[in-house]
């Protein structure tokens, strides 16, 4: 089987995984289900995935692995902290506006997940909060950033809103992602930058 193929196969199962899991929640979806959604044989899934809650992993983790390259990627550029903050606002909104579907499952259904694969969601969420405390702490700091809160209630506030969009966001709604993104971190920056003076237009 080529390489396409196993991606494609890959693919379809999550997919399947995904809609399903939508419709009658992680418990009620037996893998039997999403063979056949999916259109493989039962053997195929097992080749990607261990087991069912391994399935329901892989949903988030498409999603965080994107994220986390985009935090390395924008840390990278060597911004102003603002410009840095913005950036991954704007990041962490797209992205997971762009794979809602998958966001909406997992918010729901996550308490369901092994206490191993839990552990791999924590690990991976907390290096991107950590990264976004970190960049407040130093920002607040040398004085670019006011001490208006910790950076602990900021990277709470920031990732509060951005967790929620499952919840609220509708692709069809009257505001795009970016917009959203452009709102959450103006004010977010407009707090953090108005004692400084240092509060500058998206």
């Amino acid at each position: 089987m080529s390489v396409t193929a196993e991606v494609s196969t890959r693919e379809r199962i999550v997919a399947a995984a995904v809609s399903l899991f939508a419709e009658r929640g992680f418990d009620a979806t037996s893998v039997n289900e999403v063979v056949l959604r999916a259109g493989v044989a039962k053997g195929a899934l097992y080749h990607h995935f261990a087991s069912k809650d391994d399935l329901l992993y892989e949903v988030y983790r498409e999603l965080v692995d994107r994220q986390v390259a985009g935090l390395a990627e924008i840390l990278n550029r060597g911004l102003a902290p603002a410009d840095t903050l913005r950036e991954l606002i704007a990041d962490l909104v797209v992205t997971t506006a762009a794979r809602i579907g998958e966001a909406k499952v997992f918010f729901r259904e996550s308490h369901r997940l092994g206490d191993v694969n839990q552990a791999r969601v924590r690990g991976a969420r907390r290096a991107i909060h950590d990264a976004v405390t970190d960049l407040v702490r130093s920002a607040q700091a040398s004085g670019e950033f006011a001490a208006v809160a910790s950076p602990e209630m900021v990277t709470f506030t920031v990732f509060g809103v951005i967790n929620e969009l499952p919840v609220w966001y509708r692709p069809d709604g009257p505001k795009q992602p970016a917009e959203l993104a452009a709102e959450l971190s103006s004010l977010i920056l407009a707090a953090l930058t108005a004692a400084s003076g240092r509060v500058r237009a998206s």
